[in-house]
């Protein structure tokens, strides 16, 4: 198997081996490179030690990035490229960083370190493809498994849990039965990883196309990170508009959704309420009023805890907010969306509940769908025909209610708002002279 290695890793390899050295492209770069995909990033590893590595390239702009851990960084062709001693590590004792690494000489003590099969080859243009536990075979049969022992691969590094999972979701691959097994075994080792590190691997599993497959197997450990799902799994909806229990609709929304973070962080926890919210009529269908509320109180809590920042936080909880509510194709109705949410934010809730639709029963789906493409165009034409439907677009201001005869003060928002609210039920021409011809009257 022949992969094309960049010239720059090329000259990393070369100038380590021609100073007596092995060196290989290492890990998910040849992974990807396997896939036909084109790495972002190249890491090479390395029988020399990191002072000779770094004698390898003096003269040249080397990082100490990690010393401790064997690992220097090289700027060439102002690209970063990794350069990582081969090491057996000692015991982990956070159960994420081994305590010190135990440099060793031999490639496959240093694979054999390594999370998963499909991560653990390496490459030279020299040797070729070095393959100790099977990754290309997983590769071919899209398979994550790890290395070795799984509950041992996973009690050093309790992230690795997430990131099988991001890989399932992202490569399309199914979890070897053994490392799925200890994967929900180990779960709570997650309590141990930092909550920005659990956020940075789920919003990577968010952008995968088989985020529903975790309604299965799986489910053990998003609820060990996020425990407010529990309630979720089976519930029934008792509706003629829903044909999967609230967990598996959530998931199954995931997947519709485009692959915007913010989109899908909204999909993932949009009906997380839905349990506490459930009441049923006479006639057993299921109701869940005031949930969208609900969830986005729920999940300000849950995205603060994981450490999401406050743009996202603030963006994805509106979203959930809003999700149930109706959006007519209807100009004024447009028009009051774009003043209470704006455009970027209507956009979205459009693709919010489209996606939300499609993880939905087909009753009346088609008919929701056709409401939401008839309110794109619209608005299009708002914003393309500049139409007022927010005070920074009205053709007066302040100044000019002050010179109309309103007094300074609360009163001179409260008018503006007023001549908004009949611009946007076309009571009145957003014209300045029609508009101060209103304040006339209003005053």
């Amino acid at each position: 198997m022949m992969i094309t290695l960049p010239n720059e890793v090329e000259y990393i390899i070369n100038a380590l081996e021609s100073e007596g050295f092995e060196a290989y492209a290492v890990g998910g770069c040849v992974r990807d490179s396997l896939l036909g995909k084109s790495p972002q990033d190249w890491d090479v590893c390395t029988s020399a030690l990191p002072e000779q590595t770094m004698s390898c390239f003096a003269g040249q702009h080397i990082i100490e990035t990690g010393l401790k851990h064997g690992t220097v960084t090289l700027m060439f062709n102002h690209k970063p490229f990794e350069i990582t001693t081969y090491r057996a590590d000692r015991k982990h004792t956070d159960k994420r960083h081994p305590g010190n690494a135990k440099f060793v000489n031999v490639l496959k003590r240093d694979l054999a370190r390594r999370d998963f099969t499909i991560s653990a080859m390496a490459y030279n243009q020299k040797t070729g493809l070095v393959d100790y536990y099977s990754g290309q075979q997983d590769l071919s049969e899209r398979r994550i498994k790890c290395v070795g022992n799984a509950d041992k691969r996973f009690q050093e590094d309790a992230l690795r849990i997430m990131r099988a999972l991001r890989f399932a979701s992202v490569l399309g691959f199914d979890i070897d039965g053994d490392t799925a097994r200890a994967m929900c075994d180990n779960r709570k080792l997650l309590s141990n990883i930092a909550a920005e590190r659990i956020a940075a691997e789920l919003n990577k599993l968010l952008m995968g196309d088989r985020v529903h497959e975790l309604r299965s197997a799986h489910i053990s450990v998003l609820t060990q990170i996020i425990p407010e799902f529990e309630p979720a799994i089976g519930f029934e909806q008792n509706s003629p508009y829903h044909c999967y229990d609230v967990m598996s609709h959530i998931l199954f929304s995931v997947d519709a959704a485009p692959k915007d973070l913010a989109i899908r962080l909204a999909m993932l926890l949009h009906d997380i309420a839905k349990p506490s919210c459930y009441t049923e009529s006479d006639d057993g269908i299921g109701h869940f009023y005031g949930h969208p509320q609900a969830g986005s109180d729920m999940a300000e809590k849950i995205l603060t805890s994981l450490k999401y920042d406050n743009d996202t936080t603030k963006t994805v909880t509106q979203l959930i907010r809003y999700h149930d509510a109706d959006i007519e194709p209807r100009r004024k109705h447009i028009k009051r969306w774009l003043n209470k949410i704006g455009e970027e934010r209507l956009r979205q809730l459009i693709l919010i509940k489209r996606a939300d639709a499609m993880a939905q029963s087909d009753k009346h789906r088609q008919v929701k769908l056709d409401v939401l493409d008839a309110v794109l165009p619209l608005i299009d034409e708002i914003i393309e025909q500049r139409q007022c439907f927010s005070l920074k677009d009205l053709a007066v201001n302040g100044r000019d209610l002050i010179d109309a005869g309103i007094p300074q003060g609360a009163e001179i928002g409260t008018v503006l708002n007023r001549l908004v609210d009949m611009v946007i039920d076309e009571e009145v021409e957003n014209d300045r002279t029609a508009l101060l011809g209103v304040i006339t009257l209003l005053n």
